[in-house]
């Protein structure tokens, strides 16, 4: 891996030396826009929308739309000049619990990795921070912008969690919430068995990205000159029903069969149970018979 950026995590009066990783890397197959008769590589070129020019990378600045046609043009000097006072440090701000920090504000993640001498007050900040069971909350400056983030620890390292800012998260405004939408019990009930029945511990290396698969054996299989061997189709998702209880009882019985489970029976209806008959008195076995050796015939002489 290369270090993407190197700085110090201020803690307190202490410093902490550490280079920057990307502690993630997506795995998608990419391709290039290619010309389908001969796979020529398709280029596109910097052109001006006003005059029709060339546009050279030295001439391009960052423009901001301000409505109306107009531009406000903002070159490097101006970004020079704003006042990033974290642009060379990791400021430990606050340590708070996880689960107070909602994952819908993290966005990528980092590993952190101790520079020099910085060894000793590394571990002992990720030490400390496993005991209290907190994570950090910090600033930092990544790519000409601050951004809020959090320490925390995993797998022995202290992982950065770049996070949105609250007012970059929408508000979920959407019509049912103001409706008046009940659940029956029976209904809740059924639900929650649904969850039981299919309750489990998280894997991670247990989930495959199949789409990806797939696509790579078309890729191999074109390189090799061969055919495609198609995947199995997956089971298709039974039609939607009507009543929402059927569907959660079939769910239920579903999620049971995939483990293994014997489904419930299905319960009948109770009949009445007819009056009891006096019982008859036992017969006496009788005796079993010996069964004796059967006899050879013998021939009468003249």
């Amino acid at each position: 891996m290369r270090a993407i950026w190197k700085g110090a995590v201020s803690f307190g009066l202490v410093s902490i030396a550490v280079k920057l990783y990307s502690a993630t890397e997506e795995k998608d197959i990419r391709f290039h826009q290619v010309h389908r008769t001969d796979g020529g590589r398709i280029k596109y070129q910097r052109t001006c929308s006003i005059d029709g020019e060339v546009v050279g990378y030295d001439d391009i600045a960052k423009g901001y739309d301000i409505g109306g046609g107009e531009m406000v043009i903002l070159t490097d000097e101006d970004f020079a000049d704003l006042p990033l006072t974290t642009s060379r440090a990791i400021d430990v701000l606050e340590f708070v619990p996880a689960d107070e920090i909602d994952p819908i504000l993290f966005a990528k993640a980092y590993y952190l990795e101790p520079e020099g001498q910085a060894a000793k007050p590394y571990v002992l900040l990720r030490d400390a921070l496993q005991d209290a069971d907190r994570v950090a909350i910090v600033k930092i400056a990544l790519r000409q912008r601050e951004q809020l983030a959090t320490l925390r620890v995993h797998e022995g390292v202290l992982v950065l969690n770049t996070m949105l800012w609250p007012d970059e998260v929408r508000t979920p405004e959407f019509g049912f919430l103001d409706e008046d939408i009940e659940t029956r019990p029976a209904e809740l009930a059924m639900a929650s068995s649904l969850i039981d029945s299919m309750a489990g511990s998280f894997k991670a290396d247990e989930f495959t990205d199949n789409y990806r698969a797939a696509l790579q054996e078309v890729i191999d299989a074109k390189v090799e000159g061969r055919e495609v061997v198609q995947p199995e189709e997956a089971e298709e998702a039974p039609a939607a029903a009507i009543d929402l209880m059927a569907a959660l009882k079939a769910s239920v019985e579903r999620a049971k069969k995939a483990r293994g489970e014997e489904p419930a029976p299905a319960s009948a209806p109770k009949k009445k149970a007819a009056p009891a008959k006096k019982a008859a008195p036992a017969k006496k076995a009788s005796p079993a018979k010996k069964t004796t050796p059967a006899k050879k015939a013998v021939k009468k002489s003249a």
